[in-house]
């Protein structure tokens, strides 16, 4: 079988790895980087291997073979017990490993002609070692779920675009790929999962050993200001720390995350009952993205800056007309975007611009009200301008790991060039994310098709192959 000689050289790989270590038994940073992503390719050559077996079980163990059935005659009332015992997995798990290897095999018809597999890009990319089990499962309960709503011919393009962007995903990043598809996939059926969502919504309040204990289930239009709110108030906290001259005192603000959170949410309350002092959000903005031909025809489906889940251009207009916001499109006539040397600080509408491009910091993923606007050339080393094709969004954290790592920027954008820089400059913009005030923007269009790419220095990649950042890593263009 090819997967198993796949698995074999995988495997031969790891050894070759393990045996340049030296007498100490310590791995180099250097090991330790292909050690670790030996054991990826390992792992899904394996979860090929696994989830073929796992199919071939099932089809032993179908019901009309009665007692002759594999997993019966072990002693198992199903295929997933049988599966599960012998690797030490859930039964959920096994379940989801035979759903994936019936889905990725092979097919025969009633005469026995032998036919593509049900996902045969999804079982190419197992064969090859570029997806792994958990996220073949992902992307395969998606496209079941549209399968009769959106048609063969939609599916397999929804297929090959959920393949090809979740190679080199974490699983997570596949989970928020899917969600983007599924309602490509299914924009009518957008609205109808809202309101059952929005119907679930709930906030209950109780007491219990000396503490009032709130727990929130809330849909997306319900939730998009709160955690916009909460997120914008963490960031102006950790903000105010930096710049405290006694920062580092034993008495200086020791919170954690989950406890300025809960200040926040004590914070807004005060300031709705007392309404006589401005609430710190660090300029957080709520975002709704929605193309222009969508939210004219009231069709299709909108994204949240910072939440995964889409909602419907319905609601999105709601969510807009609540904030008393206009629905606007950037780079008008009346609103300059490129200042040149002009300006040193990025303008809200830059920012805006930048949002739409970026999404949030545009190599972690962070909301936009957790990122800054940074110039890729220096203002006052590099004399670079505050244009957007020398802006990026960076939070805190991926704007010194890039400044103090060797990390370069580079920002491709049709018919304007290309900008490259190393590292990013500081002081580009006072607050953080998009514009200061509260409210609700809602910006119409598909951008201006610009995409940021991270060069990694050569002691990370010895090729320094370019990195896909910003939101092009998960928007969908088929």
């Amino acid at each position: 079988m090819s997967n198993l000689t796949a698995l074999h050289e995988a495997m031969s790989r790891l050894d070759e790895v393990w045996a340049g270590v030296g007498d100490s038994g310590e791995l180099s940073r250097e090991q330790l980087i292909v050690v670790s992503a030996s054991i990826g390719v390992l792992r899904r050559r394996l979860d090929a291997v696994h989830v073929s077996v796992a199919a071939c079980i099932a089809r032993e163990s179908r019901a009309e073979l009665g007692a002759g059935s594999l997993a019966k005659q072990q002693g198992f009332r199903s295929p997933a017990t049988l599966i599960a015992v012998a690797t030490g997995v859930s039964r959920g798990e096994a379940s989801r490993l035979v759903r994936v290897g019936e889905a990725t095999a092979p097919r025969s018809d009633l005469l026995g002609a032998r036919l593509p597999a049900r996902y045969p890009l999804v079982s190419a990319a197992l064969d090859v070692g570029v997806l792994g089990a958990p996220a073949a499962a992902v992307i395969i309960a998606a496209l079941d779920r549209c399968r009769v709503v959106a048609g063969v011919e939609r599916i397999a393009e929804g297929e090959r675009l959920l393949v090809e962007k979740a190679a080199g995903l974490a699983l997570d990043g596949v989970r928020m790929l899917v969600v983007r598809v599924e309602a490509w996939l299914d924009p009518d059926g957008v609205e109808p999962r809202e309101d059952e969502r929005r119907g679930r919504r709930a906030l209950s309040l109780f007491e219990r050993d000396g503490m009032v204990h709130l727990n929130a289930v809330l849909d997306v239009e319900t939730a998009a200001p709160v955690v916009t709110a909460i997120r914008g108030f963490v960031t102006a906290v950790f903000a105010a720390r930096k710049d405290a001259p006694d920062a580092g005192a034993p008495d200086g603000d020791r919170r954690t995350v989950p406890m300025i959170q809960a200040d926040a949410l004590s914070v807004f309350c005060a300031h709705v009952l007392g309404c006589e002092r401005r609430v710190p959000v660090a300029g957080a903005r709520v975002i709704v993205r929605v193309g222009l031909d969508d939210l004219e025809a009231g069709t299709g489906s909108a994204t949240v800056d910072g939440v995964d889940q889409p909602v419907s251009v319905g609601a999105a207009r709601r969510m807009a007309a609540g904030g008393g916001v206009i629905p606007c499109v950037l780079g008008g006539d009346s609103e300059v975007l490129d200042w040149g040397r002009e300006k040193r600080l990025f303008t809200r509408a830059q920012r805006l611009a930048l949002v739409e491009r970026d999404g949030g910091c545009a190599m972690c993923g962070l909301p936009p009200e957790m990122t800054r606007a940074h110039h890729i050339r220096w203002w006052t080393r590099d004399r670079g301008p505050t244009d957007l094709s020398n802006g990026v969004l960076l939070c805190e954290t991926c704007h010194h790991r890039i400044h103090d790592n060797g990390w370069e920027i580079r920002i491709d954008a049709p018919g304007t060039g290309t900008r490259t820089g190393s590292g990013t400059g500081t002081g580009t913009g006072s607050g953080t994310g998009t514009g200061a005030g509260s409210g609700t923007g809602t910006g119409a269009g598909s951008g201006s098709g610009a995409r940021v790419w991270f060069i990694p220095p050569r002691y990370v990649d010895p090729q320094q192959a370019p990195r896909l950042g910003g939101r092009a890593r998960f928007d969908i263009a088929a």
